[in-house]
């Protein structure tokens, strides 16, 4: 299990580094200038944070992957990221909307953008686990 475990963490934080900047540093960044009271200047960013919590949650999500749903059908798997994307994105979204004074469009999308990145993130994980599983070695 290494070996999918090494491969499908490394290439779903690749993944995800990059949908988020699609998503925060492209789609949403009207969003966050018109909100800019609320976060951090841009040189107090903390992107060692940033990159660790990505990492941290690529790492559980091929966990869960692999000890539950590897070697599974394509619309299983779809399950698994619809439903941990439906959980993540509402607490997330509306979880922070609740507690926070972001418009609720920024909150949808932040739902939406988690939503999609687990599903694409299962995919992947899927064909991780089909080319390095461990049948292969």
């Amino acid at each position: 299990m290494r070996k999918p475990l090494l491969i499908g963490t490394i290439v779903l934080f690749v993944v995800w580094v990059v949908m988020d900047f699609i998503i925060h540093g492209v789609l949403l960044k009207s969003s966050y200038d018109a909100t800019a009271a609320l976060w951090r200047p841009w040189p107090e960013i903390k992107a060692g944070v940033i990159w660790a919590t990505t990492f941290i949650s690529a790492l559980c999500f091929t966990l869960i992957y692999l000890y539950g749903f590897a070697g599974v059908s394509v619309q299983r798997t779809l399950a698994f990221g619809l439903w941990f994307g439906v959980a993540a994105g509402v607490s997330m979204g509306l979880g922070s909307y609740a507690t926070m004074p972001i418009p609720l469009s920024l909150a949808l999308s932040w739902l939406l953008g988690t939503l999609i990145e687990a599903l694409v993130g299962v995919l992947v994980l899927h064909w991780v686990y089909g080319r390095f599983g461990e049948a292969q070695g």
